[in-house]
């Protein structure tokens, strides 16, 4: 049986650190960051599904969540201002990201690349399906800039205002209800997010 070294990659994705060119109170990984888009992607799913009128499978987008970033495990992760510096450096850092997308495809095992491959490669994604995940992306971007505001790093104030923008360009019904509902708490503490639940 031929090895794969296809896990031992993804597992290295607890390696790479988010916002690498800012101060940070607390590092985040892309590993943790995967988790997050998870877990809120699922909700945008579902409350657009319970809400909204949709007709999304929660649980698989919350699975291509878990992967959206796994190309970095190869590429390292580009500061956002690199990255999108000019049209020209976006389009060839997205002609890379493919190619490290079908790179780590062909690691796994030829008899399980046909279920990896759709989770990996963002073209074989609906566009709703593609829209969730950049809006939970996003989000939970944004929250990481609320966590480190509330520390007193102002060193995310400006990214928090870009990422202002992004969400309203990406703002969407389920987007709405998850700022109106979940976000607030973002701005407060332990004591103050346990206070009504005790154990």
């Amino acid at each position: 049986m031929k090895q794969s070294h296809f896990f031992a990659h993804l597992s290295r994705m607890k390696l790479i650190n988010r916002w690498p060119l800012m101060r940070n109170v607390r590092t985040e990984n892309v590993s943790e960051h995967s988790l997050q888009v998870a877990m809120v992607a699922h909700a945008l799913a579902a409350i657009k599904n319970r809400k909204f009128g949709g007709q999304l499978n929660a649980e698989r987008i919350a699975l291509l969540a878990m992967y959206h970033d796994a190309s970095e495990v190869l590429t390292g992760d580009l500061p956002t201002p690199v990255k999108y510096f000019n049209s020209q450096i976006a389009q060839e850092y997205k002609a890379i990201e493919k190619i490290a997308q079908q790179k780590l495809v062909d690691m796994a095992p030829d008899e399980l690349c046909d279920i990896f491959a759709p989770l990996i490669d963002e073209n074989a994604w609906s566009e709703e399906e593609q829209a969730i995940v950049k809006q939970a992306d996003a989000l939970c971007a944004y929250l990481k800039c609320l966590e480190e505001l509330s520390a007193g790093n102002n060193e995310f104030g400006l990214a928090k205002t870009r990422l202002e923008k992004t969400l309203e360009l990406r703002r969407s019904q389920e987007m709405d209800y998850f700022m109106a509902v979940f976000v607030p708490s973002f701005h407060l503490s332990l004591d103050e997010i346990s206070q009504d639940s005790p154990l």
